[in-house]
Formats: C-alpha cells, structure tokens, sequence
C-alpha cells in the first residue's frame, strides 16, 4: 500500500481521516457541490438476490424498506425545488409496496425517473408486469449484468442470474427498451474482482456485438462501474486477502480530470429513513452531510445543499481512479 493511506479495520467503515486523504490529492481543496439535479433514493435493503459484491448490503432476509411518509417527503422534495431527476434505488426497489405510487407520482410531477432495476426481481411473483409498467412510465431502466458469458454473471450474482438477466432483457427490448423507441435500457458492467474497469467504449462494444449475436438483445449505454471498498466487496478484499492490494490500486490510479464529473457534485443521496448523504456509497457508511446542513429529507433545503461541502473518506478513491466511476459509469473518458 502506498505509504501513509490507512483503512478503518473495524466494521465496515473506511476512515474519513487518513494520513493521505483525498482531500489531499485534490492539493487541500475542498470537494463542493455545484447543484442538486439528481435526488438519489435508496429506498431499503430487501432484495431478491444477495450479490458479493453489493455496497448495499442488500439481501432476502434484509427488511429495512421506506415507509409512505419518507416517499411522499421525497416527492415533495422534487416538485417544490424543481429537481429534474429521480434516481430510485435499494435492494430491489421494486419489492417496497410504495414503488409503483412512488414511479407514477414522480412522473406526474414531471421528473426524469431512473429505476436501478436487477433485472431478475420480474421474475417474481406479483412483479412479471414490470417490462410494461416501464414503459407506460417511460422509466430509464439501468440494469447491472456483470457480463456476457453465465460463469462470471452467476459468479458474482448467484446460479441461474444470467439466464433470467437475458431473459429479462428480451422482455424488455420485447416493449421498446433498448431499441429505437426511446425508452432507454442502460446495462451496467462491475468487475468480479479485485481490479478496475477497462475502457467503458471498448467493453459497450464488446458487450454489444457479443449479447446480439448470442441472444438477440440490445441494450442503449453500458457503464462500468468501480467497486467500492466497503461492505460486502470488503468483506470479500479482506477475506482473500486483496484489500491493501485494491486500495493502492485505487490510490495509484487517482485520476484529477475525473473530479469535476464527480456524481457527488450534482446528486445528494436519501436513505430508507429518510437521511441525507453525500451519495450512495456514504450513505451505507453512516456518512452524514457537513455539520450545519440539513440532515433529513424533511428539513431538505436546496439553497444550502446545494453548493455544499461534501464528505469524502478513502472509499472515495474509487470513484477517482482511471478513468472514474459514477452511476452513469465512467467519469472521464
């Protein structure tokens, strides 16, 4: 590892404090905020697959799910401040009983809504309408398939995922997603180890050439997305022994022009409960926002959110390295 950096090994948690911090490979400036355009709702953790690699936790036995009153102050969020997109996230989404209320509201207010959607949860009962439901609410669907082959998918996500993803899919193409109908079906690609992405242009069209001549589907954009080292996919790191491997990695690979696309700039991120985040990845290490700022989606105030100061700690390098990582893939390309 590279000297100096240090890794919380209690829990889960990465230390906001290292000796080498982010902060200072961004020469001591602070990383702030320049927008909120993106609410960003992890909406719980009850999910019908258990993946090693999920930052979330997530998994059948989980049962933190939001409850109506966190939905609807979501929904008040993004219609008294204008915030053009949604971002529903979990778990499943799918599985909370006010995800279809929590779709449609959003849409009748008129925000943009990108469902994180696994792609296997149609095929569970009282879900196989979900193609249809999409599409009726021109959702963006953004679906994680960790490959093009079954032995890495089902290594990653369990036995059979791959052949219900593919199958999924061509439900999907089958209403519109993914084909020259504009309803968009964005794929996204983790690596199954302890490594970074390769170039997002160069596997998008190897993931495309390979999915259509093998199944016939077709899909909009691939994102490659960097595992983030905390929860499950540390667990992993540290049961085989990879996690001082993986952070100097990361370390190694920071990447400066990655910084202005950081999704943290333009995106804030809601918990089941209700609590705010930087994004996604803090919010599962019980991050909170900077001191002085508004703490639930409650008290949820764009004018001091939104050029905000924003928390980082060592799991931010993930998002730095290469060519970067965001929820819409790489940063800098």
């Amino acid at each position: 590892m590279q000297a100096g950096v240090q890794i919380e090994r209690k829990g889960a948690r990465a230390s906001p404090s290292s000796p080498v911090s982010f902060q200072g490979k961004l020469g001591c400036v602070e990383l702030r905020s320049f927008a909120v355009e993106t609410l960003q709702v992890n909406v719980g953790k009850l999910c019908n697959q258990a993946c090693k690699h999920c930052h979330v936790d997530a998994s059948p036995k989980r049962t933190e799910i939001m409850p109506r009153k966190v939905v609807d102050a979501c929904l008040k969020a993004v219609r008294e401040f204008e915030i053009p997109a949604l971002d529903i996230t979990g778990g499943a989404p799918e599985l909370i009983p006010d995800f279809r209320y929590f779709v449609t509201e959003a849409r009748a207010i008129g925000a943009n809504v990108i469902v994180r959607h696994n792609l296997t949860v149609m095929h569970e009962k009282g879900h196989e309408d979900l193609p249809e439901f999409f599409a009726e609410n021109r959702v963006e669907v953004v679906s994680s398939l960790p490959y093009f082959n079954a032995a890495k998918t089902d290594s990653q996500r369990g036995t059979g995922v791959f052949d219900k993803s593919i199958e999924a899919v061509k439900r999907l193409n089958d209403v519109g997603f993914g084909v020259e109908s504009g309803l968009t079906l964005n794929l996204v690609y983790n690596p199954v180890g302890a490594f970074l992405p390769p170039d997002q242009a160069s596997i998008e069209a190897d993931f495309r050439r390979e999915l259509m001549a093998r199944h016939g589907i077709s899909f909009n954009n691939l994102f490659t997305i960097t595992n983030m080292p905390i929860a499950r996919f540390l667990d992993w790191l540290r049961r085989s022994d990879n996690e001082t491997h993986y952070m100097s990695k990361l370390v190694n690979a920071f990447n400066p022009a990655t910084v202005e696309g950081l999704m943290c700039r333009n995106l804030i991120s809601v918990d089941w409960t209700g609590r705010l985040s930087d994004c996604d990845f803090n919010q599962m290490l019980e991050i909170p926002l900077a001191d002085g700022l508004p703490q639930t989606i409650f008290d949820f105030d764009l004018g001091k959110l939104a050029e905000r100061r924003i928390v980082t700690a060592d799991h931010c390098f993930g998002c730095t390295a290469g060519a970067g990582s965001s929820c819409g893939g790489a940063v800098s390309v």
